[in-house]
């Protein structure tokens, strides 16, 4: 059987994250990186549903976040968060998901400017995490229309937390990466839990 494509993965991603509901509608966004050198990521285009994408719905931007090639479609509109991710971090992958409880709790907890997990089993599943007393700090950056301000103070986040592994947009979910995009599913899948956790032991709940 043929390996799957960079977009026929990121599509399993997406119906597996729809299934969950954490990519509603058109939220979230999916890139991977296609090459290095010079940088080129695969990314969803803006306005796609995230649990029917096909591999037309996506486009490769440059460093810049520009759309390669000939093309009408525009990537989505936080491609230079997904740019800036992958340049920091040196991540092969990034995802956004728009979860409920990511958006409850990432404007729930915005005063403090991040939430702290500690103590649970499933912490070993981010990368480098060996014991469940670890405490991971998700750091809440606050929501900009303004992509090349917010991709400044993501930049900064990122460079001044290297053990971070993913962070909150206040009231739009959650960004993670990984070296693989196997790594990246597993960081949302591993911090969605924790947060649902978070979210159930001190309530009220998004359905309440």
């Amino acid at each position: 059987m043929a390996e799957p494509t960079g977009a026929q993965a990121l599509i399993a991603v997406g119906r597996r994250f729809y299934g969950r509901n954490w990519v509603l509608a058109t939220s979230g966004n999916f890139s991977m990186v296609s090459s290095v050198s010079p940088l080129r990521l695969l990314i969803t285009q803006s306005g796609a549903h995230k649990g029917t994408l096909t591999v037309g719905q996506f486009l490769t931007i440059d460093a810049s976040g520009r759309a390669t090639g000939r093309t009408k479609a525009r990537p989505s509109a936080e491609a230079l968060l997904h740019v800036e991710i992958v340049q920091a971090r040196g991540a092969g992958a990034v995802l956004h998901t728009h979860s409920l409880w990511s958006t409850v709790l990432s404007d729930r907890h915005a005063g403090d400017g991040g939430i702290a997990i500690q103590s649970l089993e499933m912490l070993k599943g981010l990368d480098g995490v060996t014991t469940h007393t670890h405490r991971e700090w998700v750091p809440i950056v606050e929501n900009d229309q303004d992509m090349t301000r917010l991709r400044g103070v993501v930049g900064h986040l990122l460079r001044d937390d290297p053990s971070v592994h993913g962070f909150l947009l206040r009231g739009h979910g959650l960004y993670t990466w990984g070296r693989t995009l196997a790594d990246a599913e597993r960081h949302v899948e591993t911090l969605e839990f924790l947060f649902e956790v978070l979210g159930e032991r001190h309530g009220p709940g998004p359905h309440s």
